[in-house]
Order: structure tokens, then sequence, then C-alpha cells
């Protein structure tokens, strides 16, 4: 991992809907090539960061520079180095898995073997084997989500944006998602944000952690720093103690 080049730098962002503010002045930087998790409870800013960082919101003020390019002023270099899996994310239903792989695929490959390169690719990420063949409405919930997986890692992106991967899943969906996410980095060496109120999901996938809680930051550091700092056993409990101080 390369500690000394930033990925993300979110500075003092802040984010109204009308009279909603859902970031209040939020910062944190993650680094190149690390697993970075951003969590805390539902509502509590995550996706909105997200969703700035990704170039879909421009936020009310502050600054959030991807690779050193600014998300606001030149949002198309971003997207050319950015994936984006939102929670609520869903394929093409008429569509087999294999040929929402290849119509996304031809979107991003710049040549003919490209594509070929990048389907095998997300047919492995996915890890769905002869189910691609099946039409996308007949897919459970951890399948389509193993699918939008393999179509957000499959073009080898440098940064990753992942909205609560495994929301909703069962247990051996969930498990292969993550496992998937922790090896494709270590193998790739992009950089992944992702967001979770699963705090014990995120302790397990990410290097460092921001904790977010109504639009603020209100710690940041390694899983394990973190449960030192707050004298606590897991994430959540570390939370926990982070909004009472707070």
């Amino acid at each position: 991992m390369n500690l000394m080049e930033s990925a993300i730098e979110a500075k003092d962002l802040v984010k109204n809907f009308g009279n909603i503010v859902a970031l209040n002045g939020a910062s944190f930087q993650v680094r190149d090539r690390e697993i970075f998790g951003l969590i805390g409870p539902n509502g509590a800013g995550k996706t909105t960061a997200l969703r700035i960082i990704s170039t879909l919101l421009k936020p009310t003020s502050g600054t959030v520079r991807v690779f050193d390019v600014d998300v606001v002023r030149t949002p198309e270099k971003v997207r050319e180095h950015i994936s984006y899996l939102p929670e609520e994310a869903g394929a093409y239903q008429n569509l087999s898995g294999y040929e929402y792989l290849r119509f996304m695929a031809g979107f991003y490959a710049r040549e003919g073997n490209g594509v070929n390169e990048m389907v095998e690719e997300g047919e492995r990420i996915s890890g769905l084997g002869d189910r691609l063949e099946d039409r996308v409405k007949g897919y459970s919930k951890g399948m389509n989500r193993r699918l939008l997986l393999g179509r957000a890692l499959m073009m080898r992106p440098k940064l990753a944006v992942l909205d609560e991967p495994t929301s909703g899943l069962d247990v051996l969906h969930a498990f292969h998602v993550r496992q998937t996410i922790k090896e494709f980095a270590d193998r790739q060496g992009v950089t992944i944000l992702l967001s979770s109120h699963n705090m014990l999901e995120v302790e397990y996938l990410c290097h460092r952690v921001a904790l977010i809680d109504e639009g603020s930051v209100i710690a940041i550091g390694t899983p394990e720093a973190l449960k030192d700092r707050f004298s606590s056993e897991n994430l959540e409990q570390a939370f926990m103690e982070a909004t009472r101080l707070g």
C-alpha cells in the first residue's frame, strides 16, 4: 500500500436537502490502495458522501478530490477512474447474467479483446458459474448483488465505491461478497471505499474506518486503534462510546 498518496481527500463537506442537513462538515482522507470504511447508522450521511465522491451529487460546500482531481470542477476525469455500486442497484431483468456483463463491458472496454477479458473477469468475480446463462429476473437478491459486484469491479477501476455491498444478503452470499472484495483489493491493488452499518463486517474488511454520525465524522483510525481508543471489544461498542463522548 502506498501510504503517501491520497486516493480521496474530502474536506469540510456539507450537503443540505432543503432544511435537512445530510453532511455537516465531514472530512476524511482515503489512502491509495487501501480498503476504507465509512460506517454509521442509517441516515448518518454515508450514502450522500459516496454520491458526492462519485460525482452524482454536488456538495453545498466543501471539496472532494479523487486522485487529485476535483469532483465538481472536472467530474468527467474522475469518472474515468471510478466505479460506483449503489445500495439499490439493479441489472436488466430480461438479459442473462452473461449478456448483462458483456453489455456493460461494451461501455468501458476500448477494444474487442478488452470486452472479452472484462467479461471473463466479471464472471470470475461474481462466482455464479452456469447461472450466468440464466435471465437476471430469476436471480435471488444475493445472486443479483454478486452479478453487480462483478460489473463494478471487472473494469479494474482505480477506485471502487461500494454502498452497503452486503445489505440484505443471507450469510452465504454476504460471505462471498466480503471475500471477493478483500481478495480483489489485494490482487489488483484497487482502492475501495465502502459504506456499511454492519460494523463487524467493516472491522473484518477495512484497513481504516471513519465513524460518521449525524453528518459529521467523529473518529478515524484502524479498527484496532479505535477499539483501543474507546476501550471497546469491537467497532460497534467503539461507535457507541464515540457518540456518547461526542
